[in-house]
């Protein structure tokens, strides 16, 4: 019979908050699997949901529907504030000078698809570069390799090391005049590596190069002040910070939105509209074409709320206790390989088990009532990096706990020995 001591919690990474408890807070992490309780371990591709938000965005529906900024009615006067309301929680959130500094969007996709059409097909000409990094998503990576082909223009690449960190050193010979934007990850879906953002940004500035950065892992897992960092640009999606689908956020410096043209038209983001010419609204609504998903941006605002209640530094240390744990735990099983070791991690882990298949042990794991990823996680340079077509991937939440960490290492025991 396999078995393990259960894990301890390394004083350093003492934590308040309560995972046993806040599970009852997902009605989905009720349900039993294969006899047990559901273990899940998919975080980074997305995040279940607290009652609070789908109650939420249920009583919208009920009781308070209506579009927004096109009635003098009660109804859509109240779908009006509260959609207002939402911007300024999200604004409030990323420590955002004002409000019109968000534009609600899909998600991080669309919104590094807006920078790309909207910044990239004004200021890149023939011959100019843009800047990515090695261990981009796909989503972070082909809207700038497409905008290259379209407007001659080079993608260079920030190279990676093999611990899963970018070779920093190698970045100021990188940087030029002709280069128009740098765009990086925050942190890796992949490898989990928290890149200095912060220094990148830096160095790009003193050539008065715009930065995006693709927030899509940070926002959900540790306090973001865009200030601070003074990025010109940061995107996030509302399912992976425990909100729904099809929402998500831009946060750009008004310099870039004003500079910008719309890539979308159509209602609600245009000013006078004639047939000789048409006028467009203030920022960020010039961003906005359409009805907006109202009901997922005032659900996006509840989770906000959720986890800002938490606490992002309560939560970035109780996802860190839960890393550690994971990493010694699996480190000590014969033939399993981490891939990616940087010193800076977010709570997730890439890895393989000698002879098996990523794909065997996540249908090994599902057998066990454990829900992880396998694949190349959209990011197919970074497997080539490694030299490798795919990884497992196990990546954590508010939700998760010890005793998740536990079951995880016992099924991997069980893969071994299905595979000795």
């Amino acid at each position: 019979m396999l078995s393990m001591p259960h894990a301890s919690t390394p004083p350093s990474c003492a934590t308040t908050l309560k995972p046993e408890v806040l599970r009852k807070d997902f009605p989905i992490l009720s349900q039993s699997a294969l006899g047990d309780r559901l273990v899940y371990l998919d975080n980074a591709a997305t995040t279940h949901k607290p009652e609070q938000v789908i109650e939420r965005m249920s009583q919208f529906y009920r009781q308070e529907y209506g579009t927004v900024r096109r009635g003098v009615y009660g109804l859509s006067v109240g779908a009006t504030a509260r959609y207002d309301e939402a911007r300024q929680t999200v604004a409030q959130f990323l420590n955002a000078p004002e409000a019109n500094h968000v534009v609600f969007t899909k998600g991080t996709t669309e919104a590094i698809n807006l920078v790309a059409r909207c910044y990239g097909g004004k200021f890149v000409q023939p011959g100019d570069e843009i800047l990515i990094t090695a261990m981009e998503h796909h989503a972070n990576l082909v809207p700038w390799q497409q905008l290259c082909f379209e407007k001659s223009a080079t993608l260079r690449i920030l190279p990676l090391a093999e611990d899963g960190t970018l070779t920093l050193d190698t970045l100021p010979e990188l940087l030029n005049e002709r280069t128009k934007l740098v765009a990086v990850t925050h942190v890796s879906n992949a490898l989990g590596t928290v890149n200095p953002v912060e220094e990148i940004i830096r160095q790009a500035h003193a050539w008065d190069i715009p930065v995006l950065v693709d927030g899509a892992q940070s926002a959900p897992h540790m306090a973001v002040d865009v200030q601070r960092l003074d990025c010109d640009f940061y995107c996030f999606s509302g399912h992976k910070l425990y909100g729904p689908t099809g929402v998500g956020v831009l946060y750009a410096k008004p310099r870039w939105q004003e500079a910008m043209n719309p890539y979308q038209y159509g209602g609600d983001m245009v000013d006078k509209v004639r047939f000789e010419q048409t006028t467009f609204a203030d920022i960020p609504h010039k961003f906005e074409a359409g009805t907006p998903p109202i009901a997922e941006v005032i659900g996006l605002a509840e989770a906000i709320r959720y986890i800002s209640a938490l606490g992002l530094e309560a939560i970035a240390a109780h996802e860190h206790q839960l890393l550690q744990v994971a990493t010694e735990r699996m480190s000590a099983l014969p033939g399993l390989r981490i891939i990616g070791a940087a010193p800076q991690k977010a709570a997730l882990i890439s890895f393989l088990m000698g002879d098996a298949h990523p794909l065997d042990i996540g249908t090994i794991l599902d057998h066990e009532g454990i829900a992880i990823r396998t694949g190349h996680h959209c990011a197919q340079p970074v497997m080539q990096r490694y030299g490798v077509t795919a990884t497992a991937r196990v990546s954590f939440g508010v939700y998760n706990t010890l005793e998740d960490v536990d079951r995880f290492i016992l099924a991997l025991q069980k893969v071994q020995k299905l595979f000795q």
